[in-house]
């Protein structure tokens, strides 16, 4: 594939990529032009301002006025302008070159910027039982790859606590998931639901971890495989033990073992409906137009590639397209 990239990157990429830099460049002289204007006014303010409280009082206390009053919101102006200048760029970007990596990859799969995993399919999967207050997301793709139907994208969730101070309320947000939320049909057909989290408890505290583990039941019970390395590594909740069993073979969870290992990141995945859910903690923001560097950089280019055959892959990782037994023939059976 790397040679094959190559050769795409080249012809395909190459010509969007020269034009996309020169409104990059374009974009960087619209913002330097800003800043030096505001820079000429807030700066000569401040200067004058600074000497004038130090010679007439002794100190600097005027300063917090114009800091307030002047540099606030020439900060907010400067920000508000960045963003509008940069946005036209930042759009080109994902649907001319974002949209080529995924095509890429296969002719079947669509890409979205703007789009994401809906909210109602996050809880559906029933991995983060927080109460939703805030949920944001981008970058989707979706299609199918072989016999597989697939969606991913970006998904920032949080929830809100609130509490008094100073006679205030205050509204704080807490994040639960930050990262690349992937949902897909699954292989086989069950009726029990399935959980695999990352084993922290056990990893902290040992033997006592374990026993933590099975005192939450917030998603069944505590599931006993016959996988040490697995086990190390996860722990599994769920409503049926022998189903699963039947879910989780042992093929399967080798293949989560080199997944995790691949993405080197924190998993957690659930089976239900017959449906795959997996997410997958990731800190950074993905698929975004730089700004600052050149975008005529191969590498830069094969590292998003590299994220969307991570997310993509897990069709081939966890060997999805093979139907070893349907719906259909479950309904049967």
């Amino acid at each position: 594939m790397e040679d094959n990239f190559k050769a795409y990157y080249e012809q395909k990429l190459v010509p969007d990529l020269n034009s996309l830099e020169a409104d990059r460049l374009e974009v960087i002289k619209k913002v330097m032009r800003l800043r030096r204007i505001m820079l000429s006014i807030v700066l000569p303010i401040t200067i004058i301002t600074g000497v004038y409280s130090w010679v007439q009082y002794g100190d600097l206390y005027l300063l917090i006025p114009v800091i307030i009053f002047i540099w606030t919101p020439g900060l907010i102006v400067y920000i508000v302008r960045r963003v509008k200048y940069a946005k036209p760029y930042e759009h080109d970007f994902k649907n001319k070159i974002m949209t080529a990596l995924v095509r890429f990859i296969d002719d079947s799969l669509k890409y979205n910027p703007v789009e994401k995993i809906s909210p109602e399919e996050f809880k559906s999967s029933g991995i983060f039982k927080q109460r939703l207050d805030k949920y944001r997301g981008e970058d989707l793709v979706y299609g199918k790859l072989g016999g597989t139907e697939i969606r991913f994208s970006e998904v920032n969730a949080a929830y809100k606590t609130q509490r008094r101070e100073n006679g205030r309320t205050k509204t704080e947000y807490h994040t639960i998931f930050d990262g690349v939320f992937f949902v897909c049909d699954f292989n086989k057909h069950f009726r029990s639901r399935l959980y695999v989290f990352p084993d922290l408890m056990e990893r902290l505290f040992g033997k006592w971890g374990q026993n933590l583990q099975e005192l939450d039941k917030s998603h069944g019970e505590l599931i006993k495989l016959e996988d040490p390395e697995f086990e190390k590594e996860f722990a599994i909740y769920g409503d049926d033990q022998v189903e699963s069993r039947y879910i989780l073979s042992t093929s399967l969870m080798q293949r989560i073992l080199n997944f995790k290992k691949k993405t080197k990141s924190m998993i957690y995945m659930s089976f239900v409906d017959s449906k795959l859910y997996v997410a997958i903690s990731i800190m950074e923001d993905l698929f975004e137009a730089r700004l600052w560097k050149t975008i005529l950089d191969y590498d830069y280019i094969k590292s998003n590639l590299d994220y969307f055959l991570l997310f993509t892959g897990i069709v081939e990782d966890l060997n999805l397209n093979r139907r070893i037994w349907t719906k259909q023939q479950a309904e049967i059976n």
